[in-house]
């Protein structure tokens, strides 16, 4: 009875379009009434849920992401990833592709991503003869390459919804291998879509081109090795590593390429503020969620259901993917890794799985979800951008999801892809 008064109280207040901050907020604290407990407990779990160190680092990697989308880095970077691979079938998509890749490794965020090179790349592509729905569909499920690399601070938030057991510096090594392999099963799905749509091939400009705009880039792409050559050597903690990619940040906009004016730096504090105060209140209420989850026992129960499943490890992380994947529909990702780690991880290791390379397919899984209507957070940035209805993109986009979901059981039944690079480094 108890989980039905939280699970139903939670759906209810979804339904209804209640902030899911809220949502999980009021769902605990109705459970915690109905058992007996003091209400008190509920704020006792919200704050320790949000007075964990480690999550220092993430509103300072929001912020340095933050300044770099401002500070015209975004742009720099479009246009390296131009001279790269503009002359491929498609070209603007798979520009728009790899420079998702380049951005994701200094903003770590999907939906500043999608903002930020959507901004740039789909106005070109309308202007170029480009379907906006093709523009839309690359920008949208090309911006969770973010999640997969340094500085995703979603790994962040799973270590620490692990128990802090699992170390950063692993989990962003780990999510190396599988970006790259989802931006390269994008990119095919966008040749396709490109052939099939008879979209133009842009002109090789020269490897001259190539060497000036990498140079031009240089100071952008340094703080992709600050922040991994810095995690991974042991030189910074992920916190301190936040720290200085904000200071790092400030001097390549304000100082080598002189972008960033005042109004910009007050959008750019603003802005962090803002998503961090939203990010930290839904980790603070679904660690009051996911303490009573573990208060009524699931996780242990959900190990031994998924035993009387199956004892095939094969079969039980179908089953996981595919209740993350619904789960996603319509929960943001933040909450999901906080709520579902407790419950999954358990299982997954109960089965010989690696709390690491585990925590990739948990981010991937959840980063598809946000691409994914009712609730798909990074769909309806994609389409504000684009200035078209979530049907009209849905509608053609399935191309890229089944890449998106290929890379994915890749992934998952191939734990080499996320644990062969972090063993290098042990």
């Amino acid at each position: 009875m108890e989980l039905l008064v939280l699970f139903g109280t939670f759906s209810v207040l979804l339904l209804i379009g209640t902030p899911v901050a809220f949502c999980l907020g009021v769902a605990s604290f109705a459970t915690i009434v109905y058992i007996g407990l003091p209400p008190v407990v509920v704020f006792q779990r919200l704050n320790s849920g949000v007075s964990v160190f480690a999550l220092m680092a993430i509103p300072f990697f929001i912020y340095a992401g933050e300044l770099m989308v401002r500070g015209d880095i975004a742009r720099r970077l479009v246009a390296l990833a131009g001279s790269l691979v503009g002359h491929l079938r498609g070209g603007l998509g798979q520009v728009n592709i790899t420079a998702s890749v380049l951005f994701g490794g200094i903003s770590g965020s999907a939906a500043a991503d999608a903002s930020a090179i959507g901004g740039l790349m789909i106005p070109q592509m309308k202007e170029r003869g480009y379907d906006v729905d093709y523009g839309v569909n690359v920008t949208v499920l090309s911006s969770i390459i973010a999640l997969m690399l340094p500085p995703s601070h979603n790994m962040i938030i799973y270590s620490i919804s692990a128990g802090g057991r699992i170390s950063i510096a692993d989990l962003f090594t780990a999510g190396i291998l599988p970006g790259l392999m989802l931006a390269l099963s994008l990119m095919v799905a966008a040749w396709y879509m490109a052939k099939k749509r008879g979209y133009p091939v842009e002109p090789f400009g020269g490897w001259g081109m190539v060497g000036t705009l990498f140079v031009n880039a240089i100071p952008g792409i340094m703080l992709i090795a600050i922040i991994f050559g810095g995690v991974r050597s042991g030189i910074f903690t992920a916190s301190e590593s936040s720290c200085v990619a904000v200071v790092y940040a400030l001097f390549v906009t304000v100082v080598a390429y002189r972008t960033m004016n005042w109004n910009a730096f007050v959008g750019a504090t603003t802005a962090a503020v803002r998503t961090t105060a939203m990010v930290l209140l839904v980790i603070g209420c679904a660690a009051s969620f996911g303490w009573l989850l573990a208060y009524l026992r699931v996780p242990g129960t959900l190990v031994q259901l998924m035993q009387h499943v199956s004892e095939n490890p094969i079969i039980v992380l179908l089953l996981i993917n595919v209740l993350l994947l619904f789960l996603g529909t319509f929960m943001d990702m933040s909450p999901l890794i906080v709520i579902t780690t407790p419950i999954f991880l358990p299982v997954a290791q109960a089965f010989g799985v690696d709390p690491v390379h585990f925590g990739v397919i948990l981010i991937l899984n959840l980063g598809i979800g946000l691409c994914t209507p009712p609730v798909g957070a990074v769909l309806f940035v994609g389409c504000a951008v684009g200035r078209i209805s979530v049907w009209q993109a849905v509608r053609t986009i399935w191309p890229f999801y089944f890449a998106a979901v290929a890379t994915l059981i890749l992934v998952t039944y191939v734990p080499a892809l996320s644990l062969w690079l972090p063993s290098l480094f042990h």
